[in-house]
């Protein structure tokens, strides 16, 4: 073991399996120490896959989510725990309704901090993982991820902050992952095209608009990690009520996404250690003992 520590922090179960997920098996197998914080049980998210809507799923929704948790985390070699709070599930209309009153991204920041410093103290990471501002996606419980995971990384090494929380701990990196790569997309396209077929996550290009920027601009450290994205594709898998295995996630030939993109991208948001950009290792910058 190195004795290096990683820790992704994540709005609901299967979020760790689509942002990340191969560069947490690739540090997992080369012996660190993985920990993916799970803030909400996901117990209002709805059943994706049509093959799982079945009778009594939806009773169990939160027995269901922590079966689908604990086999994906097995699939990629990592630890994970739960922090406890309720998914706010995804509001829709015009105008949007309220979140109901017992949501996470209702609850007081210095609650849902605390509750967070505690992991970090005890785990102990040299390197946290998280959202940019945007949430990677305008979700409720996205957006106070990202709030909630840069306050821990701000207050953990404080020990005037939540005193009761633990011996403080001082994390010397944090990174927002960053998933929607266009060019990335286009490069696939580009393989359907030369193949005569019909390109499966089309509606994902046809999304993007050029007030949207580039997000590759932001992204200074990628992981390679193509060897592990077996074991990514496996995870998603597990969250059998999210994700339909027939869906266009699954629809591009491992080989082909190997060959094509065989990296993760993310962002360096703060570091307390030198180190060089653009890098290609999440520690890079802090040796064996967890140093500069």
């Amino acid at each position: 073991m190195s004795g290096l520590r990683l820790m992704a922090v994540h709005a609901h179960p299967d979020d760790e399996s689509s942002k990340g997920a191969g560069t947490m098996a690739r540090y997992a197998d080369e012996g660190h120490d993985v920990l993916v914080v799970t803030l909400t049980g996901g117990e209002r998210g709805s059943v994706l896959n049509p093959a799982m809507d079945l009778p009594g799923i939806a009773d169990r929704m939160i027995e269901v989510r922590r079966e689908e948790m604990a086999a994906a985390a097995r699939a990629l070699g990592v630890q994970q725990r739960w922090l406890g709070f309720i998914d706010s599930g995804l509001p829709e209309g015009d105008p949007l309704p309220p979140l109901p009153e017992d949501s996470f991204a209702l609850v007081p920041l210095d609650i849902a901090t605390e509750a967070l410093v505690r992991v970090v103290r005890e785990f102990r990471p040299h390197v946290m993982i998280t959202y940019d501002e945007n949430g990677g996606y305008p979700h409720p419980d996205h957006i106070r991820c990202h709030e909630v995971s840069m306050a821990a990384w701000e207050a953990a090494g404080n020990p005037a902050l939540f005193p009761d929380a633990g011996e403080p701990w001082e994390p010397l990196k944090i990174y927002y992952t960053h998933g929607f790569i266009r060019r990335r997309l286009e490069l696939l396209k580009e393989e359907f095209d030369r193949n005569g077929e019909p390109f499966p996550m089309q509606e994902w290009l046809d999304r993007w608009r050029p007030e949207h920027g580039d997000i590759m601009a932001r992204v200074t450290t990628q992981i390679e990690c193509g060897k592990y994205f077996t074991a990514r594709a496996e995870a998603l898998r597990a969250h059998a009520t999210q994700i339909d295995p027939n869906g266009a996630f699954f629809a591009i030939p491992m080989d082909m996404q190997v060959r094509v993109w065989p990296t993760e991208e993310f962002e360096l948001a703060h570091t307390r250690v030198h180190t060089a950009i653009p890098e290609n290792d999440l520690f890079a910058g802090i040796d064996a003992n967890g140093v500069q």
